[in-house]
């Protein structure tokens, strides 16, 4: 669960697949961060707080293995499912005319939601992010062997505690070029070290990848005609540069960007100049 007091104040909504904590700061027209595996809402940190004056930012710990409220047992973990927890979210809040903006997993998510649930989103800005057959990327692929078993599940979740894992790059070390700070750090490994309902969904969730969603999710973003922007580190070492071009290709008003001295996780790495970016573009 994220810990950052600067995102505001702690919420949580009802959706049909449980409950999502959130947080909330700021008002004016509605922004929601959408993070990636094994994060939560403390990406957004640095970001956030930055567009506050101006937007109404609403950032979930979304249940992607660092939340806090396990899900049901018959929630859809799938891609699709994913996408669709993130639309009743924000049917819950009553959002309309949102930005979406998105990094890691939560890009492959904001692609399938956009593609086929865009009623309520008026723009989208993808950053480094899972597509076509990165899905989950090479590093961290043998996850999805890691989940046919409950002991295995459990080494990853207790191992990932140690900062000697955590800057490997099976884990998180390629996706920053320094370490994240420890408060954030421990928000996004206690979880599923701690929480066997919370690593089960985790499982369910690995159990579900495949490729044939990012590529379903890729091919209808040309249905989504509204402004897009894909914005894509310049020292990304796990998703190519060059899904970040055919993303925007796809994508009617779509256009591309790299943004320097970066490489996944934009939002820690480029917090500000993210920020700025997204404020010039919505």
């Amino acid at each position: 669960m994220s810990v950052s007091a600067a995102l505001g104040e702690r919420r949580t909504a009802e959706t049909p697949a449980g409950t999502i904590e959130y947080r909330e700061r700021g008002g004016g027209s509605p922004v929601v961060f959408v993070h990636g595996v094994g994060v939560n809402g403390d990406l957004w940190r640095g970001v956030a707080p930055r567009l506050a004056d101006e937007h109404r930012c609403i950032v979930p710990d979304l249940p992607w293995g660092a939340h806090s409220h396990p899900l049901r047992e018959d929630a859809d973990l799938s891609l699709p499912g994913m996408a669709r927890i993130v639309a009743d979210f924000m049917a819950a809040l009553d959002l309309g005319d949102v930005t979406i903006v998105a990094n890691d997993t939560g890009g492959a998510v904001a692609q399938w939601l956009v593609g086929h649930r865009p009623e309520r989103i008026g723009a989208l800005v993808l950053t480094s992010c899972d597509a076509f057959e990165k899905f989950p990327p090479t590093p961290q692929r043998y996850l999805g062997f890691a989940a046919r078993s409950r002991a295995l599940m459990w080494l990853v979740g207790w191992s990932v505690q140690f900062r000697f894992v955590q800057r490997l790059p099976t884990a998180y070390g390629w996706v920053t070029s320094r370490p994240i700070e420890d408060a954030v750090m421990r928000s996004y490994t206690d979880p599923v070290r701690t929480n066997p309902g919370v690593r089960h969904d985790l499982t369910r969730l690995l159990r579900a990848v495949d490729t044939r969603y990012t590529f379903e999710a890729a091919e209808s973003l040309r249905g989504f005609d509204r402004p897009a922007l894909v914005l894509w580190a310049e020292d990304d070492k796990i998703f190519p540069r060059e899904h970040g071009r055919r993303l925007a290709e796809l994508l009617p008003q779509g256009r591309f960007e790299l943004l320097p001295n970066s490489r996944t996780f934009i939002p820690e790495e480029q917090p500000e100049r993210l920020a700025s970016r997204v404020r010039d573009f919505i």
